[in-house]
């Protein structure tokens, strides 16, 4: 099962023996979008007959894996889906491999590390190696925050072009968590745009006060990664000059998960 292209008239088809295996095919497709999309649009992209497109959209729209917008002709990925996929980063097999990298990083350097993914307008920790200091904030595995105000997230955003951008904070307001919150979309482009240039973000009390974080992405062979490593501690400890001498450590972090994610990449494209 598989999205193609038949040779004769370069149209996209969708593959599957039974209607279970079409859907879960036109899901594959739909997971590529960063935006919403009509019937229409995908009717012309995939060019399946509208009224069985139709018919498959309603399918999963019932099933909570697509939602439709407020206008009713554009669907996007709807909670179930959401989750789904949450579920699958917290739990799968890389899991104890991704640990294992944040454990020798925080035995390295000595402060907390996690290990985060974007969804939607916000970060969520897959997972988190604690210091053992007696002062520390604590954060568990499946905890989110906002992407505008975090390191990771900053990291995310500086990976999309401004208008995808534009999208994915359209209906997430920029919310003051500390006075140090970047709250004016101008003042966070300006940002972004000194993250990708410089290849890492600061969270420098503007999530929480009194707590700095700094993060990098992990390296992906397809150009764009969905994952950061990062470091985070109380400003008493983890001064910003100390922050950007840990980068060394958290660059190779990212390496060895990247070497990870790499090593699962033909088993599971063979499978």
């Amino acid at each position: 099962m598989e999205i193609v292209k038949t040779p004769k008239a370069d149209l996209v088809e969708i593959n599957g023996d039974t209607p279970a295996m079409r859907l879960f095919s036109l899901l594959e497709a739909i997971s590529t979008k960063d935006q919403l999309f009509s019937l229409q649009a995908l009717t012309d992209e995939l060019h399946i007959p509208k009224p069985t497109l139709h018919r498959m959209l309603q399918q999963l729209e019932s099933a909570g894996l697509l939602e439709r917008s407020a206008d009713g002709r554009h669907y996007g990925t709807g909670m179930r889906l959401r989750r789904l996929a949450e579920n699958l980063l917290l739990n799968d097999i890389l899991h104890g491999a991704r640990h294992a990298v944040l454990r020798q990083l925080v035995d390295e350097i000595g402060e907390s590390c996690n290990l985060t993914a974007l969804t939607g307008s916000e970060v969520i920790y897959l997972d988190r190696v604690e210091t053992a200091a007696p002062l520390r904030f604590y954060l568990h595995p499946g905890s989110r925050v906002p992407a505008h105000c975090s390191a990771s997230g900053k990291v995310f955003l500086s990976e999309m072009t401004p208008s995808q951008r534009r999208r994915l904070l359209a209906h997430a307001p920029l919310e003051a968590y500390t006075p140090k919150t970047l709250t004016k979309m101008e003042h966070l482009e300006k940002e972004v745009r000194q993250i990708k240039r410089q290849g890492f973000a600061l969270d420098n009390e503007e999530f929480l006060p009194g707590l700095l974080c700094v993060a990098v992405q992990v390296p992906n062979a397809s150009g764009r990664s969905n994952l950061c490593v990062a470091v985070q501690a109380p400003i008493m400890r983890l001064t910003l000059d100390k922050a950007l001498q840990l980068l060394p450590a958290l660059q190779r972090a990212a390496e060895a998960l990247s070497s990870i994610e790499a090593s699962a990449a033909p088993a599971s494209a063979s499978a």
